[in-house]
């Protein structure tokens, strides 16, 4: 048996035994898609009646790690769209990238369906604040990047991730395309733009083994010419009651 075949076997198994009255489930994230680790954990998708609430829960089931979403079902297009208004769509991608473990009555096929619509509209875009902002917030880690020095690495190291992180979610949504934290970071964003997305990561890895910015400091001016240039003065933002300053 597979490593694959003894993953979905496992999650079949917790399905039942934790979830009695789900109405289906599949088994999603890096398992499904062939890319797991010896450590990798199971995520599992599962559906309820609707009387049973929706929700999020970490477990330990025969050993392994195992984070179950669970899903009304009635709840189902508004969880989505709130997930897709994230632009990172974790759950949908569960749906529609998943192996089905059980769906007795059909509702995950059309769960399922719903969940590729979802993925084939894509992330909203957007605003144009939400652009300004952006490119404020961007530019102005370019700037504490490239005033950064090797004499003081923890800074450096920090600068150089927060640059990563603001640039990978402004390029995605240049070109349309889902973003994504942690691991799924660098795979969303080489999917959405392999040469610029490979030099903004290898910009920061040449901060990391080198104590070097100048590659990530292009990188990122190379974005920035993509979605209207840096911006330093001239922005303005006007707080709202009860809202924080944006940072």
């Amino acid at each position: 048996m597979s490593d694959q075949e003894a993953a979905l076997s496992q999650a079949t198994r917790l399905a039942v035994e934790l979830f009695p009255q789900a109405l289906g489930a599949v088994l999603g994230g890096s398992i499904a898609q062939g890319r797991a680790t010896a450590t990798s954990d199971l995520d599992i998708g599962v559906l309820l009646p609707d009387d049973a609430g929706s929700g999020r829960e970490v477990i330990r089931h025969e050993g392994r790690l195992v984070e179950v979403f669970l899903n009304a079902l009635g709840d189902v297009p508004q969880f989505f769209e709130w997930d897709r208004a994230r632009r990172r769509a974790t759950v949908v991608f569960v749906y529609a990238q998943g192996l089905t473990l059980a769906d007795p009555h059909g509702y995950v096929a059309r769960t399922r369906q719903l969940a590729r619509e979802v993925i084939a509209s894509g992330p909203p875009s957007l605003t144009a604040e939400e652009w300004r902002h952006g490119r404020y917030v961007l530019t102005c880690y370019l700037d504490d990047l490239v005033d950064s020095s090797s004499g003081s690495r923890h800074e450096q190291l920090v600068i150089a991730d927060h640059v990563l992180r603001e640039a990978a979610h402004l390029g995605t949504a240049h070109y349309g395309a889902w973003t994504g934290i942690g691991k799924w970071l660098p795979r969303r964003l080489l999917a959405a733009a392999p040469t610029l997305g490979k030099a903004l990561l290898d910009g920061q890895q040449a901060v990391a083994e080198q104590a070097d910015p100048a590659p990530l400091a292009a990188a990122v001016t190379e974005l920035l010419d993509l979605i209207g240039g840096p911006l330093r003065e001239g922005y303005t933002h006007r707080w709202q009651a009860c809202e924080g300053p944006s940072v």
